[in-house]
């Protein structure tokens, strides 16, 4: 069985000149993570900056270039534009700070220029408000009967304001926006002319004392002045956008650049380190070791030591206090389950690696309860268009050997049932070609429907190898949790307890009991009892063996009266697990079942409708099924693998290896 990728650990002593190149190198290649550490070392402490200095001053160059790239409206650079870079030079530095310094100054002078145009274009509304008052304002301003109020009021609240002082006062807008208004009253009812505005927001605005309105003239020179100004805005804009389109290029490429030196300063400022040389410590795939060792000499020039060290010499693995990183390594069919395996939880390093068997089961699965050969041939169809990126749908793009394994599975019992696209009458010539190479010719080969000969009997048939499946299933799950304890030096565990070989074998004499007596008609015996008794005693109780055959003391950690309270808990829980991972399954029979009567009914309106309108019947019923009964049928199969199969092994989860590469920062 294949297990998880051998891995090593390699430490690297590089010079602080080589550490920039190194740890491109380790980026680019994609397949070294860091080691685990703790707190930071002395040599971490000493290197922190200076007070009004930065620890990463790429990094904020890159912070700076992309605020420069937003003002611009440009694109973002790409993940292929940052496979091409290499981290920066002072020369990039250079072009960098130039063109930060070009763009800030464009950007300056636009918010400068579009703070005038602001200024001018309130001073010509200003201006406008005024043209309807046509007497100076200090005569008005000094009648002794007359109370003068003059400023700014929300257009909205106008006529609310007249309807309010109707009778006491007179509001005249000013100007065409009506933001601006007159209100007049009499010298006795100015205190009450003021309460009124107030509550409506008034602002008081200060008037010159010989102020009449706005001469035409002064009316036009403002309008030349906002148009001048506005021509200027433009222009800048035009130099913004011929800025933008001529230096694009050197933009992005310098965004790359600056996004890997980010990343590097900040894997530098976390290194361990001395005045001259940087140590650098993570995993690796075994395979690759070797020729990652060649080619970091070829790249340091020979100034670089390279120390390989297997997971058991590792001090912090040894005492448990860091888990060597798990990878699995498959083709592209199989690699398409692995994110099944790592959304429940890595396995353990050194483990059995499900992922084959997880496929396997899942295309199974997936197939008995989705038989329809036009179905799956939907998708099949689906994931070739995935594959070869016709069609593009984000990163559901890497499941395409899925849709393709679950389309043929699906095609396969789409035959032996005889379904395609919900009818019956298109695969009846294979059928009866198929049968009739083994005897009478019959269609179809399996007859799910509700009026085919002996329904009864082939559901408790389907129900019959659909449990005999499960057991297949819960037993690989089983053997897998007992080798992985074997070589782990578990032995204790790998013999007892309900996952342990005591477990197993009571689940497999139960089976094969339950069958002798109904298929055979055997009697229990004697020896059968004492048997299923043994092993639920070893499987219930096994806590105590299992801590005397690992070593561990005392053996009955929490004394007799808790072993004998836990293990009758524990039978319960092992008769209660066994007989429902096993029932579980009937699920699948009962899912393609109904699969098959969804399909019997579809075909059925199809034939009594007729005509267009069963064409758009067959249509719509098979895209409602393909869509919901698909998306169910999965849910119901990734259940099964995380309860039944899953939980069978999986009592530990480790730590999944993720190389250290760079990232698209956007």
């Amino acid at each position: 069985m294949a297990r998880t990728t051998p891995m090593r650990l390699v430490e690297l002593m590089v010079l602080k000149d080589d550490v920039n190149s190194v740890v491109e190198f380790l980026a680019k290649n994609g397949n070294f993570q860091f080691q685990e550490h703790g707190r930071p070392t002395s040599a971490e402490k000493k290197s922190q900056p200076k007070d009004g200095e930065s620890r990463n001053p790429d990094g904020d160059t890159f912070n700076d270039l992309q605020k420069a790239r937003i003002y611009l409206l440009s694109e973002d650079f790409s993940a292929e534009d940052m496979a091409a870079a290499t981290f920066p030079n002072d020369d990039d530095r250079a072009l960098a700070k130039k063109l930060i310094a070009n763009i800030e100054e464009i950007h300056g002078r636009e918010l400068k220029q579009s703070e005038e145009v602001k200024r001018i274009k309130d001073a010509n509304s200003e201006a406008r408000a005024f043209t309807n008052l046509k007497v100076p304002y200090s005569e008005l301003d000094h009648l002794s009967f007359l109370s003068l109020r003059i400023g700014r009021i929300d257009p909205n609240a106008l006529d609310e304001i007249k309807a309010d002082l109707e009778g006491r006062a007179v509001i005249v807008p000013l100007g065409e926006d009506k933001s601006r208004v007159l209100a007049a009253s009499s010298k006795k009812a100015r205190f009450a002319l003021d309460n009124e505005l107030k509550k409506f927001g008034f602002v008081n605005m200060e008037i010159p004392k010989d102020f009449k309105g706005i001469p035409d003239d002064v009316l036009l020179s403002l309008a030349k002045e906002q148009e001048v100004a506005e021509s200027v805005l433009a222009t800048i804009a035009e130099e913004k956008h011929n800025f933008a389109t001529t230096h694009e290029a050197v933009l992005k490429a310098l965004l790359a650049k600056f996004s890997i030196g980010g990343q590097i300063q900040t894997v530098r400022n976390g290194l361990e380190a001395t005045s001259l040389v940087c140590r650098i410590t993570g995993w690796i795939p075994e395979s690759d070791s070797h020729q990652m060792m060649n080619d970091l000499d070829k790249l340091t020039e020979g100034r670089i030591a390279i120390r390989v060290y297997q997971p058991k010499e590792v001090p912090s693995v040894a005492r448990g206090e860091e888990k060597v990183p798990v990878k699995l390594k498959h083709g592209k069919l199989v690699g398409a389950f692995e994110r099944m395996i790592f959304s429940y939880g890595s396995p353990l390093y050194g483990n059995i690696d499900p992922t084959p068997f997880v496929a396997m089961f899942f295309t199974l699965l997936f197939g008995i309860m989705f038989g329809d050969a036009g179905q799956g041939l939907v998708f099949f169809i689906a994931g070739l268009l995935m594959a070869f990126k016709v069609v593009n749908v984000g990163g559901w793009n890497k499941f395409a050997p899925i849709f393709m394994a679950i389309g043929c599975s699906s095609m396969i019992m789409g035959l032996l049932t005889g379904e395609f696209f919900a009818t019956e009458s298109v695969l009846e010539p294979f059928a009866l070609w198929v049968t009739g190479l083994f005897g009478d010719p019959r269609s179809p080969i399996l007859n799910f429907s509700p009026t085919g000969p002996n329904y009864i009997k082939m559901i408790f048939g389907i129900f019959g190898v659909t449990i005999g499946i499960g057991f297949i299933i819960n037993t690989v799950g089983l053997i897998i949790n007992i080798i992985n304890n074997i070589s782990h030096r578990h032995f204790g565990k790998a013999l007892f307890g309900k996952t342990g070989l005591a477990g197993a074998c009571f689940f497999w004499y139960v089976v094969a009991f339950a069958i002798r007596i109904a298929v055979f008609g055997h009697s229990p015996a004697v020896y059968d009892w004492v048997i299923i008794g043994l092993l639920v005693f070893f499987a219930a109780f096994g806590e105590p063996f299992e801590r005397l055959v690992d070593g561990e003391r005392p053996v009955l950690e929490n004394g007799l009266g808790a072993m004998i309270i836990g293990g009758v808990v524990e039978i319960i829980e092992l008769v209660s697990t066994y007989l429902s991972s096993s029932i579980s399954f009937v699920r699948v029979g009962a899912f393609a079942l109904a699969h098959a009567v969804l399909g019997f009914i579809i075909y059925m309106m199809t034939e009594m409708v007729g005509g267009i309108g069963g064409i758009l019947i067959l249509v719509i019923g098979n895209a409602i099924v393909i869509v919901l009964e698909g998306m169910i049928v999965a849910i119901q199969v990734v259940r099964l693998q995380y309860y039944e199969f899953f939980s069978k092994f999986f009592n530990e989860t480790g730590r999944e290896f993720k190389p250290f590469v760079f990232e698209y920062k956007s």
